[in-house]
């Protein structure tokens, strides 16, 4: 309680002396309040099962697994909140994603960290209305090179009931598929 009374005494003071003038209070509302994006994504909420193939390298031979995922709006419906588990080649898995639309931006923003890792990995990318998509690119920690590698994640919105999300990177100067997820509406 007294850590939280110390962070709510130390930002008001920043509030205040940048939300001074009608306009800026307005920019500063604008910014933090869920819209028609936000609510878009809040339809995914729910639980999802899904089989994921994921490709080592290219020319490899495809590892598969299954399992589920639950979407969840958060902090007012302005992130959504995603735990993935599974059971991949006798380990358990556990990743945690979280989805948000900046407005000011206006772009989507995607973290992701799991159990197989100890790093975050970071995205950003648009809408496109023609492919009901969000395409993210960002980069990403390869334990076995030693080295950030560029990354790019397609979220494919089938229908209300099935989403495809497909990984790519890039690996010797060549951009190759290192996911797929279908994902489908638990019923």
């Amino acid at each position: 309680m007294k850590r939280l009374l110390f962070i709510l005494i130390a930002i008001l003071p920043l509030l205040h002396s940048h939300a001074q003038t009608a306009d800026q209070q307005k920019a500063w509302t604008d910014y933090m309040t869920p819209g028609k994006v936000h609510q878009t994504l809040a339809k995914s909420d729910g639980t999802w099962n899904y089989e994921l193939t994921f490709w080592m390298s290219p020319g490899t031979a495809p590892i598969i697994s299954n399992g589920t995922t639950e979407n969840k709006m958060v902090l007012g419906g302005r992130y959504q909140e995603s735990v993935h588990k599974s059971n991949m080649g006798g380990m358990e898995f556990e990743g945690h994603g979280l989805l948000g639309y900046d407005n000011a931006k206006h772009t989507f923003q995607n973290t992701w960290v799991d159990n197989m890792g100890t790093g975050t990995m970071l995205m950003e990318g648009k809408w496109d209305d023609a492919s009901k998509s969000i395409t993210l690119i960002g980069k990403g920690y390869d334990p076995m090179s030693g080295k950030d590698i560029k990354m790019k994640e397609i979220i494919k919105i089938i229908d209300d009931n099935h989403h495809l999300v497909e990984m790519y990177t890039l690996t010797d100067g060549k951009e190759f598929k290192s996911m797929e997820i279908k994902l489908t509406r638990k019923m």
